[in-house]
Formats: C-alpha cells, structure tokens, sequence
C-alpha cells in the first residue's frame, strides 16, 4: 500500500551522508535523485524512503506524532540499524526489545529530529 514516505531536512548532503550509511545495514541503495532529495529502496517494486527539502522553501520541520517504520528481517538487522543510526549522531528514542509478544523495535531520532522505528514480527 505505502508506495514511498518523505521527511524533510534542512541540510541535504548530512541527511544522504547519514542515509546512505545507515540503509547499508538493511540492503537499500540510492534508486531516486532530484534536484531537492534523494531516494533509497531495496528494489524498484518496493516502497521508496526519501528526504528532501521543503518544496515551498520554508525550514524543515519534525511533525510530532509523524514516524516512519522501517521493516527488518531479523533481531540482528534492528539491532545493526538501531546501533549505526546512534553511531551516525542519531538519537535514542527507544531501546530495542519487544513491545507486545511478537513486535520487536527500537527507536531513534536523525540527524533532523525525525523519527525512526526498526521493527520486526518475531515470536518472544
């Protein structure tokens, strides 16, 4: 159903330089660039995550309650995320571990405040 999500940033070259390390631990590449953003997905037919600057000029901003979830294959991959996102200056929003019986995420702010989920659905 999500063809692609956006956040934006104030500083483009820190966000794709935090980006491009940080989706390296998942399998995702840069499929998409624009004059205003860039664009990372694991294939063509997968949903595409990107940032860019605003379209009307005016200051990124963190909208509160807005997250994006990141889908990952195993413990070991959110725990990988979750460690080089803190590691790339990202801040912790939430240790990793189970939230319910089979949903197992951490959470963490980018380098723009945004916030992130890694998730995976794995029996406790």
């Amino acid at each position: 159903m999500i063809g692609y999500t956006t956040l934006g940033t104030n500083d483009l070259p820190r966000a794709i330089a935090f980006y491009d390390t940080l989706f390296a631990e998942v399998g995702a590449t840069q499929m998409a660039q624009f004059g205003r953003g860039v664009g990372w997905g694991v294939s063509a037919d997968q949903p595409l995550f990107a940032v860019m600057t605003p379209f009307d000029g005016q200051p990124a901003s963190v909208g509160n309650g807005v997250m994006v979830s990141l889908a990952c294959s195993s413990h070991a991959q959110v725990l990988a995320l979750y460690a080089k996102a803190l590691a790339l200056g990202g801040v912790d929003e939430g240790a990793p571990g189970y939230r319910g019986d089979e949903y197992f995420g951490a959470y963490f702010r980018d380098l723009d405040g945004n916030k992130l989920a890694a998730f995976c659905y794995t029996p406790a």
